[in-house]
């Protein structure tokens, strides 16, 4: 336990020091793992209005169908905190989310926010220094989330699409679609795994111990300030695919680790998919995300981040941060809930999904121990929530 902690203590320590051109040494990218399982894989980068380069990877078509010049329907999908693209296709061929998606007959489009293995790209800044990191998930909704959506329609040719997100990725779109509703109409139908959005039934026991010291600005807060939180970094990747592997001692510790974050006592994490897992998670944000996150813990309203008294004036002309305002949101929204999550709690997505004008469903899963990434890599995934996903967008279709 120990080896391991150190392990992780010192990468974190160290990566800013590790250039990111030097980062993929241990760990896989998401064209590679795509690649090793025989899909077709595209890289596309896209420009937010503040200057942040993001990384977009596109699975154009399946190869297990003859569709390749059929005019294709689009999915997008969007990564949690701490992950990126990566996400959806660790599962393997036939689980993943993206490639199911994929062999149903949809152009599938992977994002990445800001800050993470992938998007550590400004015109004006650098990562390795505070200017860059100075963000939370309001600006990855506000910024990052237009460009890749405008990005993916002038591309594609397409109206609207569906779109999948996991923890950040539903906040992110409840607060993009609650503050520019005008992005509703690039919807068809919204697939919401853990929605996130009011936090204060959240049960991980990091967040208890960090809220009292970091949900308000204070000295403590004002020193840690906005910088790069737990990037990918060489050492993380050799640690996943040493540490993590099957018949290793270590293989445990991870999954604790794991668990300590999403839930305990999950009876389905895919072991076979740790080492991949680790090696490409945590996949680096900013230390502000997760203060955000810990004020909405602590003060139970779903807002923007508060800066304290006289930047809140100056930002929103009032001492205490506005509202988002979830009742614009009139797009088809499904939500995917678990009793075992930790940080998405049923009485908080309770409470968000009564604000949703247009809900199509509210699902819990029927598993009392399912956590917040078993919505990513359980062994029954398949069954509990991509195909439900896979299907409720092909009746849409249908539909329509």
């Amino acid at each position: 336990m120990k080896v391991i902690l150190l392990g992780l203590l010192i990468s974190a320590a160290v990566a800013s020091a590790v250039p990111a051109s030097s980062r993929g040494l241990f760990t896989l990218r998401t064209p590679e793992i795509v690649t090793n399982d025989g899909f077709p894989i595209e890289s596309h980068k896209v420009q937010t209005s503040d200057g942040y380069v993001l990384e977009m990877f596109r699975i154009p078509y399946s190869p297990n169908l003859n569709n390749q010049d059929k005019p294709k329907k689009v999915a997008f999908l969007m990564h949690g905190l701490l992950s990126s693209s990566d996400c959806w296709i660790l599962n393997g061929a036939e689980n993943s989310m993206a490639y199911i998606l994929s062999n149903a007959g949809y152009d599938v489009w992977m994002g990445n926010a800001r800050g993470n293995t992938y998007s550590r790209e400004n015109v004006k800044l650098t990562p390795l220094l505070p200017p860059f990191w100075d963000f939370s998930w309001n600006e990855i909704a506000m910024y990052d989330m237009p460009a890749m959506f405008d990005y993916v329609k002038y591309e594609t040719g397409v109206e609207n699409f569906h779109y999948v997100g996991h923890s950040q990725g539903t906040t992110v779109y409840f607060v993009l679609l609650s503050t520019l509703p005008q992005y509703n109409d690039y919807i068809k139908t919204s697939h919401l795994l853990a929605p996130v959005a009011y936090m204060s039934h959240m049960r991980s026991p990091l967040a208890a111990v960090a809220a009292p010291l970091l949900s308000k600005p204070n000295l403590l807060s004002d020193l840690i300030g906005s910088n790069e939180f737990m990037p990918s970094t060489a050492l993380f990747g050799l640690l996943g695919q040493t540490a993590c592997i099957d018949k290793s001692p270590f293989q445990e510790i991870c999954a604790n680790i794991l668990f300590m974050i999403a839930g305990w006592d999950s009876q389905y994490l895919n072991y076979t998919a740790l080492p991949l897992i680790t090696a490409t998670h945590p996949a680096g944000s900013s230390t502000s995300q997760l203060i955000h996150y810990l004020q909405e813990y602590n003060s139970g309203d779903f807002r923007r981040f508060d800066f304290g008294y006289f930047k809140n004036e100056r930002t929103y002309h009032q001492k205490a941060p506005t509202d988002y305002t979830p009742e614009n949101i009139d797009a088809e929204t499904y939500f995917y809930y678990g009793d075992n999550d930790y940080f998405a709690d049923v009485g908080d997505v309770l409470k968000i999904s009564q604000q949703i004008q247009n809900l199509a469903l509210y699902y819990q899963v029927p598993v009392p121990t399912w956590n917040h990434l078993d919505f990513l890599w359980a062994i029954n995934v398949k069954e509990m929530i991509n195909d439900p996903v896979k299907t409720a967008m092909e009746a849409y279709d249908a539909a329509h």
